[in-house]
């Protein structure tokens, strides 16, 4: 009915949380290097916010055609049909409460892997480089 308000309001805050992180680091000048450069360089954390802004937005944007195509979501006010009925509104918010919030989760969850793995990777390639240039 409405679980994608959950991801939704979380990729905004996150957006937010992204664009204040990047004004920081270009602030203190961390540079944001190519794609090329990655290989040598540490990325951004405002980089790997972006990762998750994109998750977050992606699958937002989804969510919300899903229930536009099956006509949860309408074009007039309340705008979800769920909101119409105030037993509907209560499924709403514990869909919301529940898979809404189980979708950010794990979102964040997987998210938050690919960051550690990104981080050994990046250790190990500055332990291989070092060891490169000891040589």
């Amino acid at each position: 009915m409405a679980c994608f308000l959950v991801p939704a309001t979380e990729a905004v805050v996150t957006t937010i949380i992204t664009k204040v992180v990047e004004a920081r680091e270009k602030k203190a000048g961390v540079e944001h290097v190519s794609e090329a450069e990655l290989k040598e360089v540490k990325t951004p954390f405002s980089k790997k916010m972006k990762w998750l802004n994109g998750l977050l937005w992606g699958g937002s944007v989804l969510l919300a055609f899903e229930h536009l195509w099956h006509g949860e979501i309408t074009p007039f006010f309340p705008f979800l049909t769920a909101m119409a009925d105030p037993a509907e509104t209560a499924d709403m918010l514990h869909e919301m409460a529940t898979s809404g919030v189980a979708m950010a989760a794990v979102v964040t969850l997987v998210w938050g892997g690919v960051v550690i793995v990104s981080g050994v990777l990046e250790k190990r390639a500055a332990a291989e480089k070092e060891a490169e240039e000891t040589q």
